[in-house]
C-alpha cells in the first residue's frame, strides 16, 4: 500500500512537519512493505492560485496545466491521501485550499456537465485529515467550528468527489500542550493507516477529535 502525505506549512521545523514525519514513521513501523511520499507544498513551490488556465479546465476547454497533472498523478499512485495542516481561521491554509482548488478539477476528481449525470471519480480514494489547532476543544465545540470544518472539508470537498474520509482528527492546544502528546498521536495514525477496517463489521472506522 502507498500513502501520499501532503503537508501545508511554510516552516520545515514546525510541529506540522514533525507530525507528518511521525505519520510516515508509523506507516513503516506497522509494515515495512508499505510506502509513502511526502508532498511539501511550500518547499516545492506549488502555486495555489486558481487562474485562467484552471478556469478553462473547469469548463472542459483545456487540459490541466503540467503542475496540476503532476499532483494528480501523485494521488493516482496512492491508495491513501493524508493531509496534515495547521488550522488557520477555523479552516485549512490558503496553500492547501488552493492545492485542492486546482488539483481536484472537473474531469479528474468529478465529472460535471449540464447535459450528463454528475459522476464522483475518487471513490477508490481513502482520506485521513490531520488538522493542528492552537485553540482548545471547547472553543471548537462552543462556536460550532468543529461541525463547520467537518461539513466544509470532509463532506463538502471529499464527499463531493466520492472519496472516503476514514479519519478526521484535530490535534488541538498545539501552542500550549506538550508536543510529544501530538507526536505520539501522529505515530499511531501512521501505524493504523492501512488497518482501518473493523474486523467484526468489515466497515471503515472513523475517528474525530
Amino acid at each position: 500500500m502507498h500513502a501520499l502525505i501532503v503537508v501545508a506549512h511554510h516552516d520545515p521545523r514546525s510541529l506540522t512537519h514533525s507530525l507528518a514525519g511521525k505519520i510516515a514513521e508509523g506507516i513503516t513501523r506497522a509494515n515495512p512493505a508499505d510506502t509513502f511520499e511526502i508532498a511539501d507544498l511550500a518547499a516545492e513551490g506549488f502555486d495555489p492560485r486558481f487562474g485562467f488556465a484552471d478556469h478553462a479546465v473547469h469548463h472542459r476547454e483545456a487540459l490541466p496545466p503540467a503542475d496540476v497533472l503532476a499532483e494528480q498523478a501523485r494521488i493516482d499512485r496512492a491508495d491513501t491521501l493524508v493531509l496534515v495542516y495547521p488550522i488557520y481561521w477555523w479552516s485549512m491554509p490558503a496553500l492547501l485550499k488552493g492545492w485542492i482548488d486546482r488539483v481536484f478539477s472537473n474531469g479528474w476528481a468529478f465529472d460535471f456537465s449540464l447535459d450528463k449525470p454528475f459522476v464522483q471519480k475518487l471513490q477508490r480514494l481513502r482520506v485521513h485529515l490531520v488538522g493542528v489547532g492552537g485553540a482548545d476543544a471547547g472553543s471548537f465545540q462552543r462556536h460550532g467550528y468543529d461541525e463547520a470544518m467537518t461539513t466544509q472539508i470532509d463532506h463538502g470537498i471529499f464527499g463531493y468527489c466520492g472519496a472516503q474520509v476514514v479519519s478526521s482528527q484535530r490535534l488541538l492546544d498545539s501552542e500550549t500542550a506538550d508536543p510529544h502528546v501530538h507526536l505520539q498521536a501522529a505515530g499511531a495514525i501512521g501505524q493504523r493507516l492501512f488497518a482501518t477496517v473493523d474486523e467484526s463489521t468489515h466497515a471503515p472506522t472513523t475517528a474525530c477529535a
